[in-house]
C-alpha cells in the first residue's frame, strides 16, 4: 500500500473554506473526510477533534491507516517496516493503554530510524485524558521524532512527550519543553493495548 505525498486537492475548495474561516466555526461534519479503514482506537468525536487540528494542507484528506497492531504485531522494527512504504509524509500516531486513555501526536514526516531528531513545528501531541487537548510546538527546541531500534521518542528537553520501547509495550509520558505538554495520561508509565498510524490520501 502506497501513500501518495499530500499535493493540491481540492486546492480551491481547501482555500475557500480555510483561508478565512476557521474550522472551529465550521460544521465539520459537512466536510469531514472518510476514515477508509475502521479504527479500534478512534471514535467519531475523537477523530472530529483531531481533524479540526490538524494543518490546512492535511484538511480535505481522507485517513488510511498504515499501521495497527491489531495487525502488524507489537514490534518498533515492525513499525519502521511500514513507514519504508509509504512517502515522508505526515502520520497521526494514537495511542490507547490499558486503563483505556487514548492520546498520540501528528508527526510532519513518517517514522523511521534516525541519528538525531527530525520533523517540522507542523507536529503536536494530543490527549484525551481527562478532555481533549492538543499542545501545539513552543519553539522552544526541535526535538519532534527520533528513532532507533530500542525506543521510538516524539518531543523532547529534559524528558520525553512520548516514549515507546522497541516492543511497543511499555511506554512514558512526562512534561517536554518541545510542546509544554501534561502528562498524556493517568500516569507517567503506561502499558500499551494498542497503536494506531494513519496517512492522508
Amino acid at each position: 500500500m502506497a501513500l501518495v505525498e499530500v499535493g493540491p486537492m481540492s486546492e480551491e475548495l481547501r482555500r475557500a473554506l480555510y483561508s478565512s474561516t476557521s474550522l472551529n466555526s465550521l460544521d465539520v461534519e459537512t466536510f469531514l473526510p472518510d476514515m477508509l479503514d475502521p479504527s479500534e482506537i478512534l471514535d467519531h468525536q475523537t477523530y472530529k477533534n483531531l481533524y479540526r487540528k490538524l494543518p490546512a494542507r492535511l484538511q480535505g484528506y481522507s485517513w488510511r491507516l498504515t499501521f495497527s497492531t491489531s495487525q502488524q504485531g507489537f514490534s518498533l522494527s515492525s513499525l519502521y517496516r511500514k513507514m519504508q512504504e509509504i512517502v515522508d509524509t505526515p502520520i497521526m500516531v494514537v495511542i490507547q493503554d490499558t486503563q483505556q486513555t487514548v492520546f498520540g501526536s501528528l508527526l510532519s514526516n513518517s517514522v523511521k530510524v534516525s541519528e538525531g531528531f527530525y520533523g517540522t513545528g507542523e507536529s503536536f501531541i494530543f490527549t484525551c485524558h481527562p478532555k481533549f487537548e492538543v499542545c501545539n510546538w513552543t519553539g522552544e527546541n526541535t526535538y519532534f521524532i527520533k528513532g532507533n531500534n530500542e525506543s521510538l521518542v516524539i518531543g523532547g528537553g529534559e524528558n520525553f512527550g512520548i516514549w515507546l520501547d522497541g516492543d511497543l509495550y511499555r511506554g512514558r509520558s512526562q512534561p517536554c519543553k518541545t510542546y509544554n505538554n501534561p502528562v498524556l495520561g493517568p500516569s507517567e508509565d503506561f502499558v500499551i493495548k494498542a497503536i494506531e498510524c494513519w496517512g492522508f490520501v
